[in-house]
């Protein structure tokens, strides 16, 4: 009994993230149908901290959950993007929140909303830079 207690506490959040695991498989479907992958992989073609300032920026403006960064980060590096870009990207995506900044403001104070997220911002490119590096 205990057993199957157990299973069921532990299939309830797996049965909650699939609606937000479809969603970005179908997101990723339409990326690919709509050929925005191959204009991503354009506009990561410069060097330097160009490709992580960009990754960062694009998951700033798209925030979302860990589970969904890992998804779509895969499918960049598979379009050619650089892991320095991708890395920036997903820090960005699960830290820095643009999204969801005017909640943060009126909860926390907009000073610290704002100093939170633009330091997460310039941390998501250090991290992914130092990353690589270390690779």
């Amino acid at each position: 009994m205990k057993i199957k207690s157990l299973f069921i506490n532990s299939a309830k959040p797996l049965l909650g993230s699939l609606p937000v695991l479809l969603g970005i498989i179908l997101l990723i479907g339409l990326l690919n149908s709509a050929n925005l992958f191959p204009l991503l992989s354009r506009l990561f073609t410069a060097d330097g901290l160009f490709n992580p300032l960009i990754g960062a920026a694009l998951g700033s403006i798209m925030a979302g959950n860990p589970v969904t960064s890992y998804v779509i980060g895969g499918e960049l590096l598979g379009q050619g993007i650089g892991l320095t870009a991708v890395t920036a990207f997903m820090v960005a995506w699960v830290t820095v929140g643009i999204v969801q900044f005017p909640a943060e403001a009126f909860l926390l104070g907009k000073r610290f909303a704002l100093w939170r997220n633009a330091l997460s911002f310039i941390l998501s490119i250090l991290v992914a830079v130092i990353t690589v590096w270390f690779l």
